[in-house]
């Protein structure tokens, strides 16, 4: 996966944006101003990314692939980093993003979530 692959992966969710809070070297992909990636897109090789995980799946995702660590920098039992060397599938870093998303936006107030059109959440039925 390549910066500007990532950079669209991460944008692609409504109400996405990127912040530079750390420095104009680490973008901060947050939703409802929360962030739910971090990667240094300029940076040296091999491109790495931290996502936030469920716990569980984060310990099982470490032991299955060498290049998914726990999150640098981050609490480690919520976030894992992920090189993007080619070893671990597209398929499986694209879920990851989405993941990491969701349990950004679950944790938003009700009006946002419904602003952000979210599957999770349930609009009540026009009466």
């Amino acid at each position: 996966m390549k910066p500007e692959e990532l950079k669209a992966a991460c944008l692609a969710f409504k109400g996405a944006e990127e912040t530079f809070p750390f420095g104009p070297e680490t973008s901060v992909f947050k939703v409802g101003g929360k962030m739910f990636a971090i990667s240094a897109l300029d940076g040296e090789p091999p491109l790495r990314v931290s996502l936030k995980c469920d716990p569980e799946l984060a310990v099982r995702l470490r032991a299955e692939y060498p290049a998914i660590t726990g999150g640098w920098h981050l609490n480690k039992r919520h976030w894992n980093t992920v090189v993007l060397d080619g070893s671990v599938p597209r398929r499986l870093v694209d879920e990851m993003i989405e993941d990491s998303y969701d349990l950004i936006v679950a944790q938003l107030p009700r009006r946002q979530r419904l602003a952000l059109d979210w599957p999770g959440e349930c609009r009540p039925e026009a009466q």
